[in-house]
Formats: structure tokens, C-alpha cells, sequence
């Protein structure tokens, strides 16, 4: 095999059993019984754990100065508060990725955008969930003052500072272990890529995900 075939593909062994001991708020967990080589030639069933999640959007926004724009937001499970970029989930049936970015920028940092491109497409954590996050590159930013967005922050989003950084020192914040949230370390070192390119190999907003 060699580098031209190293490409992700779908795939689904077969599936003999499954249930559900727990349905949550924002995700399940899904137990399967999947047949799987036993390493002899023959198959056996084994249980795999899936957290069941409806996925979720990312924005990278870059300004005119080449700064990032990122806010800070407390997570709970990871007991931190954390540098990110701006995300949501995908809990609107049928909205276009692009679009609920678009909400996501403007709810979260006051921010529209008239370019968009589909910067990196990641699965980020396959062995247990089969959650998928788009993250976009949005440049040409205009500021939208706070009385034009209607929209409530509570409970985590509502103190969310915002700052921007140039995006070099971004990269460098990442490689030095001060930014962790994953998908503002996936955005900022893939918009450091794609900038040696001037930005030219960058997929269109509507790309699909396989």
C-alpha cells in the first residue's frame, strides 16, 4: 500500500445485537454485539460501547490582521476553563453546517463573516463515539453590535471573554500546551497549514463530509 491510498472510508462490520443503557440530554450510549476477526481466520462477537452524539460544528475566524478569534468558556467535565473557538452542536434538524456555523459565530462572539470554506472535517474521539465536527475558516468578519443579537447567554456561555490572537502565536500557544479544547487546537494548526497555501487548497463551504 502506499501514500496515494491513505484515505478514511466508511465502513460497518456486521452488527448482531444492540441496545441502549443510557439515554442522555445531549448523548446516548448505544451497546452493540459486532462480529470481528479472532485473529485465527474465524469471527467472534464481541461488545462495543458507542456514545451516540449528534455532532457539531466548529468556526476558525481569522481577521484582516491574521489574529483568531477565541473565547473562554468553563467546562465542566474537563474542570477547566478553556480557550476556543466558537462551536455548536447540530440540534436543528436539517440546517445546513455552514448556516448553524453562522449562528454559532454570531451568538457566541458577536462576529459575521462574508467567507466561508470548510477548513478540516474530524472525528475526535472514534473508538467510543460516532460524534463528527466540521470546523470552518471565516474570514472577512464584521462586528454586530450586541443589541442586534437576539440571543440569551446562560449557565456556561454566559461570561464568555473574548480575544484575538495572531494566529503564529496562536500555534504557538498550542504546541507549548495552553490551548487544549480540540477544536480550536484542530482550527488554529489547520489554518496554519493552509496559509502557506494562501488558503488556495481549502474545500467550499458546502463540501460533503465523505
Amino acid at each position: 500500500m502506499n501514500a496515494d491510498q491513505v484515505r478514511d472510508r466508511r465502513e460497518r462490520w456486521e452488527v448482531v445485537g444492540s441496545g441502549r443503557p443510557f439515554q442522555g440530554h445531549v448523548f446516548s450510549v448505544r451497546r452493540d454485539e459486532v462480529r470481528m476477526p479472532d485473529g485465527s481466520g474465524g469471527s467472534e462477537i464481541v461488545q462495543r460501547d458507542v456514545i451516540e452524539h449528534p455532532g457539531s460544528v466548529g468556526v476558525l475566524a481569522l481577521d484582516g490582521a491574521g489574529r483568531v478569534l477565541l473565547l473562554r468558556q468553563y467546562r465542566h467535565p474537563s474542570g477547566f476553563l478553556l480557550w476556543e473557538a466558537p462551536a455548536g452542536l447540530r440540534d436543528v434538524e436539517g440546517e445546513p453546517l455552514h448556516e448553524l456555523a453562522a449562528r454559532e459565530l454570531l451568538e457566541e462572539a458577536g462576529q459575521r463573516a462574508a467567507r466561508w470554506d470548510t477548513l478540516i472535517d474530524v472525528l475526535p474521539s472514534s473508538g467510543m463515539s460516532d460524534e463528527r465536527v466540521r470546523i470552518f475558516l471565516a474570514r472577512d468578519l464584521t462586528e454586530v453590535p450586541a443589541d442586534q443579537i437576539d440571543f440569551e447567554r446562560v449557565h456556561e456561555e454566559a461570561e464568555m471573554p473574548v480575544v484575538w490572537v495572531p494566529l503564529d502565536d496562536a500555534v504557538a500557544k498550542v504546541l507549548a500546551g495552553e490551548i487544549h479544547n480540540m477544536i480550536a487546537v484542530t482550527g488554529i494548526l489547520a489554518a496554519y497549514a493552509a496559509r502557506s497555501s494562501g488558503f488556495s487548497g481549502l474545500r467550499p463551504v458546502d463540501a460533503p463530509e465523505d
